[in-house]
């Protein structure tokens, strides 16, 4: 009950957010990545890392609030759009380098493991959640949430599909070392559902089912691999579940982790293809 209700919620938070107004979508991201970032950097450092946790968080918000003012139309709201995108863009490169600066004062056992965790926590958090930031826009003159709200469908739709699948005739392991109750049967049927998904983001929407149905394929491909990444991190570190913000659910890399490795592939996509 309490993993169906927080669920729920959660549903219509996300996808209120998403439709609602494009600011809504961005205060979305921001939480996401917080949040996000955090757990990551709590598994490396119940992997021996000290990553550095303020500058990677400051380095993935600035990441993300550079593409927002870059596809939003009202960042003239903040003053000269352009100065103050320039003065973020140089503030990112600047941080970069910091993070080596303030490891000189640590005076941790392993310098290049703590920058490392700290750039792979912008990495793997902030610039898929920064590159959603134009999955709205993609292909269109105007912010549209539509796309946005497919994608997301996709991802459930593999999902759903992949575990009422798995659950009813896998018997062949996927990847039995990081999870070991996926099956090749649930990750084809979840691959189906996600199809399924994306001709009807094509007729609902009325354009080529022949590239929402690719694009549904690449998401729920590589919505799969993220979720088998995740999984790899935890069992790293030890844990069940990357968070607990989430009732019955775990934290945001629990729910997230399939969205955080298939954005680049769909950004892309959608970039050269649709």
């Amino acid at each position: 009950m309490v993993r169906t209700v927080s669920g729920i919620v959660l549903a219509v938070v996300v996808l209120g957010a998403i439709a609602w107004c494009q600011w809504s979508f961005g205060i979305l991201l921001a939480l996401l990545l917080v949040v996000g970032m955090w757990e990551f950097y709590a598994l490396a450092e119940a992997q021996g890392s000290r990553p550095q946790r303020i500058i990677g968080l400051v380095t993935g918000l600035l990441l993300l609030a550079l593409n927002f003012s870059f596809v939003s139309d009202d960042i003239e709201i903040l003053g000269s759009g352009s100065r103050v995108f320039g003065f973020g863009l140089a503030l990112l490169l600047l941080l970069l380098p910091t993070m080596i600066v303030c490891e000189l004062y640590r005076g941790e056992e392993r310098p290049a493991a703590n920058i490392g965790t700290t750039l792979l926590g912008v990495i793997y958090v902030a610039m898929p959640l920064s590159l959603m930031c134009y999955i709205p826009i993609l292909g269109s003159d105007t912010w549209d949430p539509a796309p946005m709200l497919f994608y997301v469908f996709i991802i459930w739709a593999n999902d759903v599909f992949a575990y009422l699948v798995g659950m009813t005739v896998g018997r062949h392991r996927l990847f039995e070392r990081l999870s070991p109750k996926k099956s090749w049967e649930g990750f084809f049927g979840g691959l189906v559902g996600a199809v399924i998904m994306g001709l009807v983001a094509a007729w609902l929407l009325d354009e080529s089912y022949l590239t929402w149905g690719v694009l549904a394929l690449v998401a729920a491909a590589t919505g799969v691999l993220g979720d088998l990444a995740e999984s790899m991190f935890k069992r790293s570190a030890g844990v069940k579940d990357s968070g607990s913000l989430i009732p019955g659910h775990g934290g945001v890399l629990d729910r997230f982790d399939a969205m955080l490795l298939s954005a680049p592939f769909v950004f892309v996509y959608m970039l050269y293809v649709m």
